[in-house]
């Protein structure tokens, strides 16, 4: 059933192995955020690239437990065919899973700001580095969005929601499970009055158990259109025309908020930058194939953007 499938994407899943056969170096730049620096070998000054992934303890190539794609790998790559730089990092998440240190009542979505923030400022005087910008993916879009008032050159959004996130979850409950749409409205309204919320259906649990309400609280606190609206720097907004999580209205949403943003819409991409010819069987699918490659539509559009 898509619903329970797009549930388990939003909160699951862990850390998967990467390969080396690029000039790499791998960085610590907090006790909690690990990643790879890629470098084209010039003598030139480079653009760099942070990419920032989406929802769940995904890792630095895009990967959970179950789900090896190597989405945010290959983009990495295929920027780095372009004499593009890239830093690409494990959300703080899959360490804490991994040290088994993670406490799920005590995380916050300004944990993820700060993560990206400290990255940031990380390359910030790195004198191989023209400029920087983010690259933010579903959920690291608007992650990438925030940090990016602080500094970047540029921002993308791939696959990046308009709405609050209450919005975006009930506009897919209604589509997938509409008998859980008025219970699930009156427990995001209870959340953000009181910051708890006791009476949810157990169908909700997912997103409205206990320890991870405190999360899902200070999410609720940031509006994409709000924050996108903020950059005076230059934004490209992407979306795929056969992505199952994030659809196209989302897109148009922070095109509407940022008017002067590019905005492209990618025929047959869905939300893990995999081109999808057939079905939404076929689509589930590409989740977990390791060697499918990303469009190079996606590699191009974003390389010209930051080349510009």
């Amino acid at each position: 059933m898509k619903y329970s499938f797009l549930l388990f994407l939003f909160f699951f899943g862990i850390v998967s192995a990467q390969n080396k056969e690029y000039n790499s170096e791998d960085l610590s730049i907090t006790p909690l955020i690990d990643g790879t620096l890629i470098v084209p070998t010039t003598a030139e000054k480079l653009p760099l690239a942070i990419i920032i992934g989406g929802s769940g303890p995904t890792d630095r190539n895009g990967n959970q437990q179950m789900m090896e794609n190597n989405s945010l790998k290959f983009l990495a790559e295929g920027l780095y065919g372009n004499n593009i730089a890239s830093f690409r990092y494990d959300k703080r998440i899959v360490k804490q899973m991994k040290k088994r240190t993670i406490d799920e009542k005590n995380i916050r979505f300004g944990d993820f700001i700060d993560d990206a923030a400290a990255v940031l400022n990380y390359f910030k005087n790195d004198e191989r580095f023209s400029k920087i910008y983010i690259i933010g993916h579903s959920q690291g879009s608007l992650i990438g969005m925030i940090a990016a008032q602080n500094g970047a050159d540029g921002f993308v959004s791939i696959a990046g929601v308009g709405q609050e996130i209450d919005d975006v979850i009930i506009d897919q409950l209604g589509k997938q499970a509409p008998g859980l749409v008025e219970n699930a409205r009156d427990s995001f309204d209870d959340l953000l009055a009181n910051g708890v919320a006791y009476n949810y259906s157990p169908g909700l649990a997912s997103i409205f158990r206990k320890e991870i309400q405190p999360f899902v609280y200070t999410w609720m606190q940031y509006n994409p259109k709000n924050e996108i609206a903020k950059l005076q720097i230059p934004v490209l907004i992407i979306n795929g025309d056969k992505d199952i999580q994030v659809q196209i209205s989302e897109a148009e949403i922070l095109k509407n908020a940022k008017p002067d943003a590019e905005y492209e819409i990618i025929p047959n991409m869905n939300h893990i930058f995999k081109k999808i010819e057939g079905n939404d069987l076929e689509n589930s699918k590409s989740y977990n194939i390791y060697n499918l490659p990303v469009m190079p539509e996606l590699i191009n559009s974003i390389s010209d953007f930051i080349k510009k």
